[in-house]
This record gives structure tokens, sequence and C-alpha cells, in this order.
């Protein structure tokens, strides 16, 4: 599970940030070990290697591929070739469809030739339908004309705002377990430097005050906090009393922003079926005095099963949004007109009870995945997740403490793919997701047993 704290500055021609990681004494057991990202506010100067005669962007030593994304592929590969893999639980996609009026809307878009250029941040309509869910829905008001941004994605939507927040001149930002296999690397990019800061059980694996506040006053050049509410890959939930702890922090900061990625805000879990998403997940950006340092990320592919389509958005004060909006305009342009156009059936035609029954169906499996993991031995889970779609088992009793190997393992002799928790900042441990069928996700658990 990974802070991120880096500061801002930017990589010019062959100059890039060196990389630095603290390795931790030992292996999680209790304690779930947290990255943060560091980076001096002047650029360091990478050596030209002389090795080699195929120069590439130096840059590129700094990163590397999503772990998630690579097994995927791997997956996708075995498949091709005929081998019979059990595969679902290493990605982060639901196992059932898009609801009907999503289809409907990106079937008539083709139709009726809605596949040009829309503006870089977004159709009107989209724009429109996204912030009345988000006043509707979570009490937060944006202008829609000039305080929202739809991006190919919710991941480009977050490296945006990185840059935007934490780019040239100098300072620092902060962040916990957000999009944990990719945004170390984004990070890297921005030029930062990785340190390991520990969250535990007690916790719920989640960022405390006390811990947020040493944190900013140890490294006065902070400039952003990255939250990621529900976590993956604990399915941890920061509540209203638990954001207002934090915001208390970060009130004594005043030049710290906020990146509040709240991609699986609609995914949480409670035996009190009058409590709403909402209520159980709110917006940072909701708080008093939060709103002008919060950048809202968040999209349509966890909660609306619209993966492929690649939509998500950013929403924040003017400034903000206007620099994203500059930065995707060299990247990407717009995102898709098709994908927009079912992302406004998403908020304004999906029936009031599909979301709820489909939260419920992951309950379940969740349920159902918990229970089979502590008939295993050797294996443990010490904090129910409250909500995404995402369980971190310790199975550090195995290999040696070795995920890695223990995947590794599994894939070759069982055919059964799991990804690393090492690649999330937690090594020993596991990332399940079980967002796909009952009968893959039994089967799984059959493997793993």
């Amino acid at each position: 599970i990974m802070f991120l704290v880096f500061f801002g500055s930017w990589l010019i021609l062959s100059q890039t940030a060196l990389a630095w990681t603290s390795s931790p004494s030992s292996t999680l057991s209790s304690t779930a070990r947290l990255r943060v990202v560091l980076s001096s506010s002047s650029l360091l100067r990478a050596s030209q290697s002389t090795t080699t005669t195929t120069r590439l962007n130096p840059l590129l030593d700094l990163i590397q591929p999503s772990q998630t994304v690579e097994i995927f592929s791997k997956v996708k590969e075995m498949r091709a070739n005929g081998i019979d893999v059990t595969g679902g639980l290493c990605v982060g996609e639901p196992d059932f469809g898009p609801p009907q009026p999503v289809l409907d809307a990106a079937i008539q878009a083709l139709q009726t030739g809605d596949t040009r250029y829309t503006a870089v941040t977004g159709t009107v309509d989209l724009r429109q339908a996204i912030a009345q869910d988000l006043e509707q829905r979570k009490g937060v008001t944006y202008n829609a004309n000039s305080e929202i941004v739809v991006a190919n994605g919710a991941k480009q939507a977050v490296y945006q705002g990185i840059l935007a927040v934490a780019g040239a001149g100098g300072g620092s930002s902060f962040g916990s377990s957000t999009v944990l296999a990719v945004l170390p690397e984004m990070v890297n990019l921005a030029g930062a430097q990785p340190v390991i800061v520990e969250t535990t059980a007690e916790s719920g694996y989640l960022l405390e005050p006390e811990q947020l506040r040493r944190a900013l006053a140890g490294h006065p050049n902070v400039k952003l906090l990255i939250l990621c509410n529900p976590s993956n890959p604990t399915g941890g939930v920061y509540s209203k009393e638990a954001l207002e702890g934090l915001c208390e922090v970060l009130r004594d900061f005043p030049n710290v922003y906020v990146l509040a990625d709240e991609i699986y805000d609609q995914l949480v879990y409670s035996d009190d079926a009058t409590t709403t998403a909402a209520e159980l997940c709110p917006s940072i950006a909701g708080e008093p005095g939060m709103w002008e340092r919060t950048l809202t990320i968040n999209g349509f592919s966890k909660a609306y099963a619209m993966t492929g389509l690649r939509l998500g958005y950013l929403a924040a004060p003017k400034q903000l949004a206007r620099a994203c909006t500059t930065l995707q305009s060299q990247f990407t342009s717009c995102a898709s007109s098709v994908g927009q156009a079912a992302g406004v059936a998403a908020l304004t035609q999906v029936d009031a009870d599909w979301l709820p029954e489909k939260v419920s169906e992951l309950k379940g499996k969740r349920d159902q995945c918990l229970q089979r993991l502590a008939d295993m031995p050797g294996v443990t889970v010490k904090v129910a997740p409250q909500g995404a779609f995402y369980v971190l088992p310790d199975v550090s009793s195995y290999f040696g403490g070795d995920d890695v190997a223990f995947c590794r393992e599994l894939l070759q002799e069982q055919k059964l793919a799991l990804v690393p928790g090492s690649s999330f900042g937690a090594p020993g441990t596991v990332r399940i997701s079980y967002a796909t069928s009952l009968d893959e996700l039994n089967l799984a658990m059959d493997k793993l047993a």
C-alpha cells in the first residue's frame, strides 16, 4: 500500500530524476508498507549511458510497466495458445457488462455519426451530467463549463492532476494507495523518489492524521496529497470522521492540494440498506475549506463496467481544470465521442436499482472470498475490505514471503493468475479481485487452497 510524495520538477531533454527507494528491514506482517515518493525541487541529472549504442530517453530507466497489466496480458497470451487459465482475479474489472442504456447510447452514437472530435474537456452534455451527478450524489458543486475535464480514463486524469500541481518550480506531493501499480511510475515521470512509510492493520491500512502531520512537517515543500477512497488494493474506506481528521491537519498546511481518486466510491458495502454510498464514502472536497484545494478524480470503468471505453474525469477549481485541459490538449485531445455518449447514458438513463443490485452481488462475492481464505492454513486477511472489489491476504508463510515466486508458481502449476502484493508496496501478500464470476472465484479458491 503506497503513499506517494514528490517534489514537482520537469524533466528536460537528457535530464531526469534519479529514483531511490529505501528498503524495509522486514517483510509485511501486521503492517502494510506504504510508499512515499519524494523528489527534490531542483532537477537531478542522470548520468548518460556509454555502454549502449541505442540511446532511448533515460526517463525509461525510472519506470516499469504495470504488473497488473503485464500479468493480464500473459493470461490473454496463454489463452490464445489454448491454455486454460483462471485469470479473472488478476484484473480490476467487473465480470458484469455495462447497463443496457449505455450499450444503446454507444450504438446510437455510431449509427448517427457521433464519431468526430469533441472539445478537449468533453461534450457539454457529459460535463453537465457529471456536474449534476456530483452535486446530487456527493453534495459538491462544479461549473460544467469551466471546472470539469473529461479524460481517456481516470488514470490520465490522475497523471494530468499530478503534473498540473507538482510541475516545474519545486514543491512536493503526497499520496496514498491510489492506482498502486501505476502511480509510482507516474510520480517517477514527474521526477520522484520513493520512500517507505508504514500503516497498520489497526488503522485499516489507512492514513491517520498524526502520520500525515509528521510527514508534512518533515517535508515542508509538500504540495499534493493523493488520497484514494475507497482504496486499491485493500478495499479500505475513509469515513466522514476519518476525512475530518485529515482535513484538520491539512488546515495547518494551506499550500497542500489534494488529489482525491474516488473511482470506487459507489462500490461500498454496508449491512444497513438505508445508508447511501455517498454517506459511506463522502468526498473530501465537501469538507469545509477543501473544495478550493481538491482535484476530484472519478470515472465509469468500475461502477458502470465501462473499462474498455476508457472514460474518466477530473473536477476541480477553474485554474486547476484549465491547467489539466492544457496538458490534455497536448497529450490526447478529447476522449472518445462514442464513450462520452455512453457516459451520458450511464449518469442519466440507468435504472436506480441497477447499481445497488451489482454492489449486493459484489458483497456476496467478497464474503465468499473471505470465508474461503479464512479456511486456508497460513493465509490471513487482517482487514476485511469495505469497498472496491479487492482483498489483500497475507501469504508470507509460503515461499519465504516471496510473493512474486508465490504468484509465479500459481500461474505455472495451477494456471491461476494473481498479482503480487509487492507491486503495491505490500510484500508477502497477493491482490485478489473478487469481481469475477462466482464459478471462477470458487475455482480460484480451490486452486489457491
